[in-house]
């Protein structure tokens, strides 16, 4: 398989490009992306066996079932964030490591529809939240000890994005394996 095959399984909509600002469509659509997330994923996973599964929806990727725990994991994580923003003055969050929380027995292991109610109430909640903020909330910032300081808009985007790339990494999947 080719590198460029390779990057295509692994960023299949494409990386993350954050943006000096987002006008009011793109916040509202992305707003979108965050409600719809969990009907969409839903609706992918609804008639999967768990073969299906634990099929890696890439060479040396996570499994499906790790991909919907990831799901839930990263947002929580993100909301958290928010939050955070949103109540304190540009706070430093805490980072994890995704790799290894994925190998956790649950996320390994656990049946999805655990981590599928989990996102079903978090991102209405999320959603709603993200309707309610000015412009000036949107610009409200948090530090990553990673990558620096973020604006809750930027955060908005990135896991708009995030929720689109893991829901097209498991669509992909389903597509290749022909289920």
């Amino acid at each position: 398989m080719s590198q460029a095959q390779l990057e295509s399984l692994r960023f299949p909509i494409g990386k993350f490009i954050r943006k000096d600002s987002y006008n009011a469509e793109e916040i509202k659509a992305n707003i979108a992306t965050i409600r719809n997330l969990p009907n969409l994923l839903s609706e992918a996973v609804s008639m999967l066996d768990d073969a299906q599964l634990n099929t890696s929806y890439r060479e040396n990727g996570w499994t499906i079932r790790q991909v919907v725990h990831h799901l839930a994991d990263s947002h929580l994580n993100s909301v958290i964030r928010l939050r955070l923003a949103l109540t304190e003055d540009n706070p430093t969050i805490k980072p994890y490591d995704e790799n290894t929380w994925a190998e956790l027995i649950d996320a390994n292991n656990a049946p999805i529809e655990l981590s599928l109610a989990i996102l079903d109430g978090l991102h209405e909640r999320w959603a709603l939240l993200l309707e309610s903020l000015t412009k000036e909330q949107f610009l409200r910032t948090f530090n990553h000890p990673e990558s620096g300081r973020w604006t809750v808009e930027d955060n908005l985007a990135m896991y708009a994005w995030h929720s689109s790339h893991h829901l097209s990494h498991i669509t992909s999947a389903i597509g290749r394996g022909g289920w």
